[in-house]
């Protein structure tokens, strides 16, 4: 970030990222340089801003700053959940929180909250070879849109659009369209669902809960999420293993109908908890060969990049490069 001479620096920075099942607590020291990183378990905290001051009173975050009393002034959070003014309800845990009143509790200057996927895309300029593996073919065009989904506790669809020399992010709730079956088998998966929702998602499919619908609905097994992968990636239950192959293939569909609606030649992303779990078994599912079964857009799709991102923390880097922007609009002073 570029700051004027009559600009302080403005770290340390508090980032998070926060899902309906883990909350991520990152201490920026300077620009995308990130310590003191913990994860912390939603379910252990009545609040968010009780996860906060658990995070902040933690002794490797006092160790992660080189001052003597650690003061931290500018915080951003992504969260697992549409942001439209000061209320936030989080959709898929049970936190509820006042934005300017957390700021006010915890003494911030700023505090930036995000849609996580919103943040995760714009993490992607960022990211390098190391930390993504392409799945298929096609080739990226620099400078286009890309665009980005990804599953764990709920599914997450987002993307960013060239806005001359910087990136406009998209706060999107595209996991929340239809699910749409393309086999037979999945229309049997979809009818089994209708008998327990009005409303079938991608996302009721396409998440961890999804895994356990999905696997219920073909053999009547039930088993929790981390179950199906083990026994699916071991190889001891073929119920499981066909769950996850159904889940890797119902995957690339909605990929392909996210990169044919935002145009996204400039590659496709996969991020979320579950995919980097399946290991070998993802990268020979039919993830790709479902991305590009659009028909007389095939051809289209084919020439469209699709990476797994392997990064641990990927979202840090969309959060820092989002508060680092918004404390240039705002010139902030410290």
């Amino acid at each position: 970030m570029m700051l004027s001479q009559n600009t302080r620096p403005t770290y340390p920075r508090l980032l998070a990222d926060i899902g309906g099942t883990n909350a991520r607590f990152a201490l920026e020291t300077a620009e995308r340089q990130f310590a003191a990183v913990r994860v912390l378990a939603c379910a252990d905290f009545p609040s968010l801003s009780d996860a906060m001051q658990s995070y902040l009173a933690s002794p490797e975050l006092q160790q992660a700053s080189d001052k003597a009393e650690l003061h931290i002034r500018h915080a951003a959070i992504a969260i697992a959940n549409p942001v439209d003014g000061d209320s936030i309800s989080m959709t898929n845990h049970h936190w509820s929180f006042s934005i300017a009143a957390v700021r006010q509790q915890l003494d911030f200057s700023t505090l930036l909250v995000m849609n996580d996927f919103t943040a995760l895309a714009m993490a992607l300029p960022y990211l390098d070879a190391s930390q993504r593996q392409q799945i298929g073919g096609g080739v990226e065009q620099p400078g286009r849109t890309i665009g980005l989904i990804g599953a764990g506790t709920g599914l997450g669809v987002s993307g960013i659009i060239p806005a001359g020399n910087s990136w406009a992010p998209l706060a999107s709730e595209g996991g929340h369209a239809s699910f749409a079956p393309a086999n037979d088998e999945e229309v049997k998966i979809l009818q089994s669902l209708w008998q327990q929702y009005e409303h079938v998602s991608a996302e009721r499919l396409l998440s961890g809960k999804g895994l356990e619908l999905i696997c219920n609905a073909i053999s009547g097994e039930t088993l929790n999420a981390a179950e199906i992968t083990h026994k699916a990636l071991d190889g001891s239950c073929s119920a499981c293993l066909r769950t996850v192959e159904h889940f890797c293939a119902m995957l690339g569909s909605m990929a392909g109908n996210v990169a044919l609606t935002l145009g996204a030649t400039g590659g496709m992303y996969i991020g979320g908890g579950i995919v980097p779990r399946l290991g070998p078994l993802f990268a020979a599912s039919a993830f790709r060969e479902r991305f590009v079964a659009k028909g007389r857009l095939g051809n289209y799709l084919a020439q469209i990049p699709t990476y797994l991102i392997t990064e641990e923390y990927p979202a840090f880097l969309g959060v820092s490069a989002m508060l680092a922007r918004h404390l240039e609009q705002e010139k902030v002073n410290i």
